[in-house]
């Protein structure tokens, strides 16, 4: 089994998806090992993103990521990074796929609803960072 970190973001409480984006990884399959909602200070935020540091939207990324409560969770099944990925679909809106998650529900590159980690290894990582009690 694998583990992976899964972040609904600002956009995604505001809008009132939690419960259909959680709904989607427990129906197709997904344990969940950890989940909480809090709110995100620069610190975490920091931390987080810290491989975006020095790019032109990282300000931005940081002020979007700490303006509301997310929902954090650290999800388990085979192959769970690559999993979630493809269901969390693209980034950028025009290329995410109907029946994804950023294929149902968004339409900005910025508030894109949902963060997923991109390897296990940043799944480790991640996981360390918003639930240092739980082993990954």
């Amino acid at each position: 089994m694998e583990r992976t970190f899964i972040m609904i973001k600002p956009d995604g409480v505001e809008r009132h998806l939690v419960g259909e984006i959680v709904r989607r990884f427990e129906t197709r399959g997904f344990r969940i090992v950890a989940l909480k909602m809090t709110d995100v200070s620069p610190d975490l935020a920091a931390r987080h993103y810290e491989v975006h540091q020095g790019k032109p939207f990282y300000d931005d990324l940081i002020e979007f990521i700490t303006s509301g409560p997310v929902v954090a969770m650290v999800l388990e099944a085979d192959n769970a990074v690559a999993l979630a990925r493809q269901m969390m679909g693209a980034l950028k809106p025009s290329d995410a796929t109907p029946g994804t998650i950023r294929g149902d529900f968004t339409t900005d590159t910025q508030k894109n609803l949902i963060h997923g980690s991109d390897s296990p290894d940043t799944a480790a990582y991640e996981i360390g960072l918003w639930f240092p009690q739980v082993e990954s």
